[in-house]
């Protein structure tokens, strides 16, 4: 559930002026969207969309452990997907539809493996369980 929350308190503060940095310059899409959260990660709406959705499947599938479990494997997946595609495409690039720096990429990617190490660890408590 943490995991959840956390992602659910990203997207919302990607969308409050103040905590969100050159809030005026929040874009949709695209790597036109110069608005920086806590002034390191570069944010557009669509990103905070994405956080919240993933936030909210988070919290939704915590309320059982193999929810819990799925949701970290295939958050965490989805991160390093994103991470990926942000250090293969560039800041500038058009192709930077979620406005993803430097700084998003690499905590996307820590955080997926993280993720998918905890949800590993997790999916041997319930095999241990099931003995």
């Amino acid at each position: 559930m943490g995991v959840g929350i956390l992602a659910l308190a990203v997207g919302i503060l990607g969308f409050i002026p103040g905590i969100t940095a050159r809030y005026g310059e929040l874009m949709f899409v695209g790597p036109d969207s110069h608005a920086m959260l806590f002034g390191l990660f570069q944010v557009s709406m669509l990103l905070n969309i994405v956080q919240l959705v993933v936030g909210g499947t988070g919290w939704a599938m915590s309320r059982s452990e193999m929810g819990a479990r799925r949701f970290l494997m295939g958050a965490g997946a989805l991160y390093i997907i994103l991470s990926i595609y942000g250090l293969s495409v560039g800041v500038g690039s058009a192709a930077n539809f979620l406005s993803l720096n430097m700084t998003d990429s690499w905590t996307l990617m820590v955080a997926g493996v993280l993720m998918i190490a905890a949800g590993w660890m997790f999916s041997r408590h319930l095999a241990d369980d099931r003995k």
